[in-house]
C-alpha cells in the first residue's frame, strides 16, 4: 500500500471522525440515534475501522508504532463515543453532554494529533 493511499485514509478519518461530535450532540437534543451505542462501539465498522482492519494494510505498516497506536486510540474513541450515546439515548442529557465536553473532547484530540502525526511521517 503507498503511502499516498494511507495519507488519503488518514485525511478521511480526521473529518469522519471530527463529525461525531455533532452527530452525539444531535443523539443528545433528541434522546434518541438510528445507529446504537453497540454498533458505535465497534471501532471496525466505521470505514477508517474497516481500512484500519483491512488486509490491504502491509506486516511493516501494522507492526509500526504509528499504526499500533492509532489502533488504540481509535478503539478508545469508539468506546467513549458509545458511552456518550449510551447516556443519550437512555435520556441522561446531562450526564453525555459532561461526557462529551470532558473525555470524548479529549480522546477526539489526543486521536486527531496521532492521525495528524502519522500521517506527516509518511513521505510522499
Amino acid at each position: 500500500m503507498s503511502n499516498n493511499t494511507i495519507r488519503e485514509n488518514i485525511q478521511k478519518a480526521i473529518g469522519a471522525h471530527g463529525a461525531w461530535k455533532m452527530k452525539l450532540r444531535t443523539a443528545i437534543t433528541h434522546g434518541s440515534s438510528e445507529i446504537t451505542p453497540d454498533k458505535v462501539r465497534c471501532d471496525d465498522q466505521c470505514e477508517f475501522g474497516k481500512w484500519l482492519y483491512s488486509p490491504s494494510i502491509d506486516p511493516q505498516t501494522r507492526n509500526g508504532k504509528p499504526y499500533q497506536v492509532v489502533r488504540r486510540l481509535h478503539a478508545e474513541f469508539h468506546v467513549c463515543a458509545a458511552d456518550v450515546l449510551e447516556h443519550a439515548v437512555n435520556q441522561r442529557a446531562q450526564q453525555a453532554d459532561e461526557l462529551i465536553e470532558g473525555e470524548f473532547a479529549d480522546r477526539s484530540k489526543i486521536l486527531t494529533k496521532a492521525l495528524t502525526k502519522w500521517k506527516g511521517e509518511l513521505t510522499g
